[in-house]
């Protein structure tokens, strides 16, 4: 493109021109204005990058995709690259896959965002979607100059669901039958209950991490299940690295259960949970603690609600904030108060009964 066409007009701004057409008889052309020269000829060369980008790149958003997927890949962990394959395949490949990237508007981010909560879909589910494609198409803009039209899209209010935890009388209910049945599960679920290790966690624990005479338990590794791109099989299970740096940490050991652990002691190289060194995976610990509560006339929670209590718990008790942040292996101290500390109405009413 020639961008020696500028010159300096009689009003004092800079013109400079474009020409689109000279096919016909009366030659087309797109005008450009501005205080200086230099100014003009951005404005000129950014119009070329985007009518290039408009006139040449035919991608569908699945060639883009792949694309972005080949080069975040070399630096996430394969946990996270599985959570992207699951989010791309099942909500926003059959959605956009086939459509030009460059093509999509902001109506159809929207009626997507409105079909996704047609299903159901939690606003915080859907914000991760979101996220996940925003990071596409900022690789699509510095790749090729296609608007990064995430970047205008208002993101679905967040609604927060208050998760069902067991009450001081369902826990106290819960904590007989695990001592009933005492075997390495239910040790395992208790583990748990007294120190907030997440079940991942629980199910990745060997014995080796678990130091007896200085009572303490060293958390590095998580156990899950994770979808996979290519292969026979559509998931595996593996053995990673914690969600993140401070998930790695020690946890004191708490005297009611340090007997246990020693009772009940194996190899250093056998989990826990097995006392061999084949892992049980976390669906199974959640069949198993699904089933417990159900023999035991107990509400039906989620794994996760132990650590939930465990927390709650932590806080009646007078722990330090910081500290019991530290031991759930958070990053920082909202994320234990925000979403892991449960107060019930008769605590508030307690509260609200020392008002003088």
């Amino acid at each position: 493109m020639n961008y020696r066409n500028v010159y300096l007009r009689k009003d004092g701004r800079y013109e400079g021109r474009v020409f689109l057409d000279t096919s016909g008889s009366k030659r087309k052309y797109h005008a450009f204005f501005g205080k200086t020269h230099d100014e003009v000829i951005a404005k000129m060369k950014k119009y070329h990058i985007d009518l290039i980008s408009k006139t040449q790149i035919r991608k569908t958003f699945t060639e883009v995709y792949e694309e972005w997927f080949g080069t975040v890949t070399i630096r996430i962990k394969e946990s996270t690259a599985a959570n992207y394959i699951l989010k791309a395949d099942k909500h926003i490949l059959p959605f956009f896959g086939q459509k030009c990237i460059c093509k999509i508007t902001n109506d159809d981010i929207y009626d997507f965002i409105r079909r996704k909560q047609q299903e159901n879909l939690s606003n915080r589910y859907i914000t991760d979607i979101l996220v996940l494609m925003k990071s596409i198409f900022k690789y699509a803009y510095k790749t090729y100059k296609i608007d990064n039209i995430m970047d205008g899209i208002v993101m679905p209010k967040k609604h927060r669901v208050e998760i069902r935890i067991l009450n001081d009388d369902e826990d106290k209910k819960l904590c007989d039958i695990l001592a009933q049945k005492n075997d390495l599960t239910s040790i395992g679920i208790y583990l748990s209950r007294v120190t907030g290790l997440r079940i991942g966690e629980l199910c990745a624990l060997k014995w080796g991490n678990i130091d007896i005479e200085q009572g303490i338990i060293s958390v590095n590794k998580t156990l899950q299940r994770i979808q996979v791109k290519n292969g026979l099989c559509k998931t595996k299970l593996i053995l990673a690295e914690p969600k993140s740096e401070s998930s790695k940490r020690k946890i004191p050991i708490p005297k009611c259960v340090l007997e246990l652990l020693k009772n009940n002691r194996g190899d250093n190289d056998n989990y826990i949970l097995s006392n061999k060194k084949k892992p049980i995976e976390p669906r199974t610990i959640q069949y198993w603690f699904a089933k417990i509560l159900k023999n035991g006339n107990l509400p039906s929670v989620h794994f996760h609600a132990i650590r939930h209590f465990f927390a709650t718990n932590c806080i009646k008790l007078g722990f330090d904030v910081k500290a019991l942040s530290e031991i759930l292996g958070h990053s920082n101290v909202s994320i234990t108060l925000d979403r892991y500390v449960h107060s019930s109405f008769e605590q508030k009413a307690e509260y609200m009964n020392r008002i003088r």
